[in-house]
């Protein structure tokens, strides 16, 4: 069975939530025997690959351009699925999704998964929200079937588009994690094991960084730094300002890091937060939680689905209350907490998808 993946950057070593999902998924899929093509965007591609991990690779151009460049590509890899023989076209995230209607069109089988309502992010004006809200009802209405990663969307979904049939509720997941040090990695960013706060996803509005390192600006930090893993796909005036911010109040930043230098910051951390005001189902939680470390997280609904104690949240956007949080992290000594995260399971996850491409 062929598979056509679009929606995404790309993979592998891509930054972003849906790249890291289908960076993790879809070798699994393809172990399983099937036949699975992921269409990348050139601008984010920095290598020569056509096929990794048994999935095939074809890049196509896309325009730099936040506003255009999901759609533009998303119908020049429709007609490329269309052209390959595609028995399952699988499209990730609402804006993409306008494009399902097209794809049924062509003749396609449609999975759809919906990974957040994506125009609730700061970044987006009026006509750009619009578009999304239309992708997402798109996706919902017309794809054969619809995967979601978390129970609010399944509710969000079945309010807003009375959508309850072919919907299947499947978890983001996580890998095991790769406890490690770097001491010499540690040393060139001037920190030490153990008295860091790290905070690591895209430097975009919605993550709300900067009320992360106005609360540690606050409080008595006691020696310990703030770390910020990560960086934006478009610069702009709020990456630009967020920058600005953490170098003057001495926060370390790595840009978009992956492998042992990410897997290093992840084992010797205090503390991972993660203060947004909105999340689908954030991989990068998912990730720390799998290393055991104590989280600080807003109280947004994707956030209090993963299912925390009452102390490690905050109300989002209080920074007074996000301050108290971590001085009491910094205050007390580490915790390696064992949660629960067999749901997580990338192994069960491919199955469960794996499912739905046979049954489509």
């Amino acid at each position: 069975m062929k598979i056509i993946v679009t929606g995404t950057r790309g993979i592998p070593n891509i930054m972003g939530g849906v790249e890291t999902h289908c960076e993790e998924l879809f070798p699994r899929i393809a172990a399983k025997g099937f036949d699975v093509t992921v269409i990348r965007r050139s601008n984010y591609v920095t290598d020569n690959l056509t096929e990794w991990k048994d999935v095939k690779l074809t890049t196509i151009p896309s325009p730099k351009k936040k506003s255009f460049e999901a759609i533009i590509h998303t119908f020049k890899a429709v007609n490329r699925a269309k052209k390959l023989g595609a028995d399952v076209l699988h499209i990730h995230a609402i804006g993409p999704a306008l494009l399902v209607p097209y794809a049924k069109l062509l003749g396609m089988k449609v999975v759809f998964t919906h990974h957040g309502p994506d125009y609730d992010r700061d970044k987006w004006g009026f006509a750009a929200k619009t578009i999304l809200k239309l992708g997402e009802r798109m996706g919902c209405m017309f794809a054969d079937d619809v995967i979601v990663i978390s129970h609010v969307i399944q509710d969000l979904i079945a309010r807003k588009y009375n959508r309850t049939k072919r919907v299947h509720l499947i978890y983001n997941g996580v890998s095991e994690p790769q406890i490690c040090d770097y001491p010499e990695y540690f040393s060139e960013l001037g920190i030490e094991k153990g008295k860091y706060i790290l905070g690591m996803c895209r430097f975009v509005p919605e993550k709300n960084l900067h009320h992360l390192v106005e609360a540690c600006s606050k409080i008595d930090m006691k020696g310990y730094k703030l770390v910020l893993a990560g960086d934006t796909d478009f610069e702009d005036d709020y990456s630009l300002g967020l920058k600005k911010m953490a170098k003057e109040n001495g926060v370390v930043l790595t840009g978009f890091i992956k492998g042992k230098k990410l897997h290093s910051l992840l084992t010797n951390c205090c503390c991972y937060c993660l203060p947004s005001s909105h999340e689908g189902l954030p991989i990068a939680l998912l990730e720390a939680m799998s290393y055991g470390v104590k989280v600080v997280v807003s109280d947004i609904p994707a956030n209090k689905e993963v299912g925390l104690t009452v102390e490690d949240y905050f109300h989002c956007g209080d920074v007074e209350e996000l301050g108290q949080k971590l001085q009491s992290v910094i205050d007390k000594p580490i915790e390696h907490i064992n949660y629960d995260m067999s749901k997580y399971d990338w192994d069960k996850i491919s199955d469960q998808v794996a499912d739905i491409y046979r049954h489509i």
